[in-house]
């Protein structure tokens, strides 16, 4: 992925250098394509069930907003090459969607990001370092401690700059959803249907996600000629390496396809995919069409 040298977003808010105490985040539709990983790792060091530390990760309601999160400022604009790469990217999804909606008469409104590490209080409660990059709908920031991107390599074993890239073109597809009202609905049938529809219905949510960072692709691709098969192939091992079915089996030995939440290695590949190929939103829309 040729990204030196492209410009970088000024949505880039650096609290890295910053503390604030807080407790774990405990629910909203905060969690995103990292907020698995926090499952597998728990599994891993404690013998829990991963669906089970998703289940408290994402199945109360909105914690208010923790004190602070306003009043402290970014810092000055990171140097780092991992803060420049996510500016990069960040800064193409603004070009991409931008355009996108700008070539139909309709205003993108982009999202910040925020780099913390550890710990860093949200409009929906504090993140934190363990849950994976996440999006909060509450105040339309993306959320990210760059360490994620070791765990995705070395412990996921999703290595690659584009494998990354998806990361955060996965978040961004959140804001789109949060943006065009299908967050607020997911969030009203909450209270009106079972677990197990819930988790269908969330499941969609994040295919969708996948979709929309496929189209992200498509045009960036378009525009700016920066990848070549390779870094496709890193953000399609990603999508597979996260998959509920990939982890679940990793960590207990065993699938509990109504357990899923994010859908199956197959789906996710199958949607990114999907947006790749077709380049449209229409494409995406994992509510209406029967899944793979």
């Amino acid at each position: 992925m040729k990204w030196e040298g492209q410009r970088e977003s000024d949505n880039v808010e650096d609290m890295r250098e910053q503390q604030s105490a807080g407790s774990p985040m405990l629910g909203g539709r905060g969690l995103g394509l990292g907020g698995i990983v926090i499952a597998l790792l728990a599994s891993w060091a404690f013998g829990i069930n991963p669906m089970t530390v998703l289940g408290l990760l994402d199945g109360g309601q909105a914690l208010p907003q923790s004190p602070g999160a306003q009043a402290s400022k970014p810092g000055p604009k990171p140097q780092d090459p991992g803060a420049r790469f996510v500016a990069t990217v960040l800064a193409d999804t603004e070009d991409v969607w931008g355009g996108y909606f700008g070539s139909k008469q309709q205003r993108y409104e982009a999202p910040k990001l925020v780099l913390f590490k550890e710990h860093w209080p949200t409009g929906c409660g504090t993140g934190e370092a363990a849950m994976g990059p996440f999006y909060c709908p509450a105040d339309r920031k993306v959320y990210i401690d760059l360490n994620f991107y070791a765990t995705l390599r070395d412990r996921l074993g999703a290595p690659g700059d584009f494998a990354q890239a998806y990361v955060i073109a996965h978040e961004v597809g959140h804001h789109l959803q949060n943006l065009m009202g299908t967050t607020d609905k997911l969030e009203q049938a909450r209270a009106r249907v079972s677990q197990t529809v819930y988790n269908a219905l969330s499941v969609k949510l994040e295919l969708q996600a996948d979709c929309y960072a496929g189209v992200w692709a498509f045009h960036s691709q378009r525009s700016k000629d920066w990848l070549d098969q390779g870094d496709i192939a890193e953000a399609l091992n990603a999508a597979s390496k996260i998959g509920d079915d990939t982890l679940q089996r990793q960590a207990q030995g065993r699938v509990v396809p109504e357990s899923f939440t994010h859908g199956s290695s197959a789906q996710r590949v199958s949607w990114f995919k999907r947006g790749l190929e077709q380049g449209e939103l229409a494409a995406c829309d994992t509510f209406k069409t029967r899944q793979p």
